[in-house]
């Protein structure tokens, strides 16, 4: 897995939140607020090493088959019901 940092945070969170929400911003302080936190967000973001990516997609991949393979089942057996149902018996698909 890759190397993950603990957060540990510099100030208190919850102070810094209640006098950021304390002052009045205009639209433009407001902007350059939240692209600061967008920063500071993806400064955490943690990059997976090849090996990871790799596996991840495989794993999507294998996940992705095998729902197509159930949802195209319960399909067939549902048009298969309603056929038998609702038309033609002797046209079983």
């Amino acid at each position: 897995m890759a190397k993950k940092d603990v957060d540990e945070p510099s100030e208190d969170v919850v102070a810094k939140a209640k006098k950021d929400s304390e002052q009045r911003r205009g639209p433009f302080g407001r902007m350059s607020l939240f692209i600061r936190q967008v920063i500071n967000e993806l400064k955490k973001v943690v990059t997976p090493t090849k090996r990871e990516l790799i596996r991840f997609t495989l794993i999507v991949l294998v996940f992705v088959v095998i729902m197509m393979g159930i949802v195209s089942a319960l399909d067939f057996g549902f048009s298969a019901l309603v056929n038998f149902l609702f038309g033609d018996p002797d046209l079983v698909v």
